[in-house]
């Protein structure tokens, strides 16, 4: 069955299958949407073209020949695991709604995926102190998104998303950050001074809108400006390698579990939903007076 009729949607004229990747992908948005949708078209089109009804009757054993033909078109072992996020899902959920008996996919066999730490490209305490410096010495901009990145592990597009009216509350004394983070979650996070500072700077006498603007043209930022803006603080710095948004994110973490901040603490500084994704790093709302914001400026005070 062609996948040109999952969208746009027409409940009426919808096979089973087609209604239930309906469902499964109305329980997202944004970027995530737009990758389940494009993953369940791949499964779909794969079902056609070996005859296969996508839903109901499949097996475990055409789950894992699915997973074997990703890997024959040349897909590496962790993009596989990541396009097989929707398929897997979509069977969950499926059975959960009683549309299938069975969930072929729970126990299908993926690649394991061995991951080497060495590849990750962060900052060190002494870089990460002169990637805040350095940025600060460019334009504002650049150093509020530096210490956002950099102290409160914020996303590229979290950080491009921060508007001045996103830190104006205090809660039991502290400035803090509203901000709404991978998967829509809402997060709050205590601004220690020195990033309230920086923040304050940039902001300048405007009271509403971005924060983070372009420096030439005074537009608002997006995921490109944020990667362009880090890279020219990294070249500033003089810091020998490459160094995306992901790396500053990955040093705020790195950098508070250093500073002795307990897993716990450092798992909620990252906004990880598992402890384990914060270990992998060894690299919401949780307890201001605790957060590890305040460890980590401590621990890189000076700047």
């Amino acid at each position: 069955m062609s996948t040109t009729t999952m969208s746009p949607f027409q409940p009426a004229t919808m096979s089973t299958a087609q209604l239930a990747a309906v469902s499964f992908l109305a329980r997202y948005s944004g970027r995530t949407h737009t990758l389940y949708d494009f993953q369940l078209r791949e499964w779909f089109t794969w079902c056609e073209a070996n005859s296969l009804e996508p839903l109901t009757g499949i097996q475990r054993a055409h789950v894992e020949l699915y997973v074997r033909s990703l890997g024959e078109r040349g897909l590496m072992d962790s993009s596989i695991n990541t396009m097989m996020h929707a398929v897997r899902g979509y069977f969950r959920f499926a059975h959960i709604d009683g549309l299938i008996s069975s969930d072929p996919a729970v126990y299908a066999r993926l690649p394991k995926i061995h991951r080497d730490e060495t590849r990750t490209q962060g900052l060190d305490r002494l870089e990460l102190i002169r990637f805040l410096q350095v940025a600060q010495t460019i334009t504002v901009h650049h150093g509020a998104l530096a210490y956002l990145l950099g102290i409160n592990a914020l996303r590229a597009s979290e950080a491009a998303a921060v508007r001045i009216e996103d830190y104006t509350d205090t809660l039991r004394g502290y400035r803090v950050l509203h901000l709404v983070g991978k998967g829509n979650k809402p997060a709050t996070m205590p601004l220690t001074i020195p990033v309230l500072r920086v923040l304050e700077a940039c902001r300048g006498q405007r009271t509403s809108g971005p924060l983070i603007l372009r420096p030439l043209s005074g537009k608002r930022v997006d995921r490109r400006d944020v990667y362009r803006m880090v890279t020219r603080i990294a070249h500033a710095a003089a810091i020998p390698r490459h160094i995306s948004p992901h790396s500053l994110r990955h040093a705020a973490i790195t950098n508070a579990l250093d500073a002795g901040v307990p897993l716990r603490d450092a798992q909620i500084l990252a906004r990880h939903a598992d402890p384990r994704t914060t270990e992998h790093y060894d690299r919401a709302r949780g307890n201001l007076d605790r957060h590890g914001v305040h460890f980590l400026t401590a621990y890189v005070a000076g700047v």
